[in-house]
């Protein structure tokens, strides 16, 4: 990885050595960080947003509104322990992402709903129904 950004310093030779995965830290097998893709779309019902999140269940996520700000978060930690007559192995692992989105003043935040199926977390956001009654329209042009 930085023999492809700082080419006129490190020799191409360097190459297979700087993107082995122990220097790559944007590997996903390498890094506990991760952040989910994300969709945002509009119509005129309101927002959806979807997270890809394979390996979650709903109850690992974390949602809430504040003053306007959605939070969409989630903490996984996990431990395990091998015990044999000359070794002990422990391992752990801890994930964690916290994506947040401003909320338009048009979104009904009382009746923002969260579904999970296939390891896609899908939140509705529907429009105050004024919002819906005042949406734009097409003016013909004669």
């Amino acid at each position: 990885m930085l023999a492809r950004f700082n080419r006129n310093y490190v020799p191409a030779y360097l190459d297979d050595f700087f993107n082995d995965r122990f220097f790559n830290q944007l590997d996903s097998s390498t890094c506990n960080i991760n952040t989910p893709a994300v969709n945002v779309s509009e119509d005129e019902k309101g927002y959806t947003i979807e997270v890809a999140a394979p390996g979650l269940n709903r109850k690992d996520f974390n949602l809430e509104v504040d003053d306007d700000i959605l939070t969409i978060s989630t903490e996984q930690k996990e431990s395990k322990e091998e015990k044999k007559e000359n070794y002990l192995r422990r391992e752990f692992n801890y994930h964690t992402f916290k994506r947040s989105f401003r909320l338009p003043e048009t979104v009904d935040q009382e009746q923002i709903r969260a579904t999970h199926e296939s390891g896609i977390l899908t939140l509705s956001l529907p429009r105050k129904e004024a919002a819906v009654e005042n949406s734009p329209r097409q003016i013909a042009v004669e």
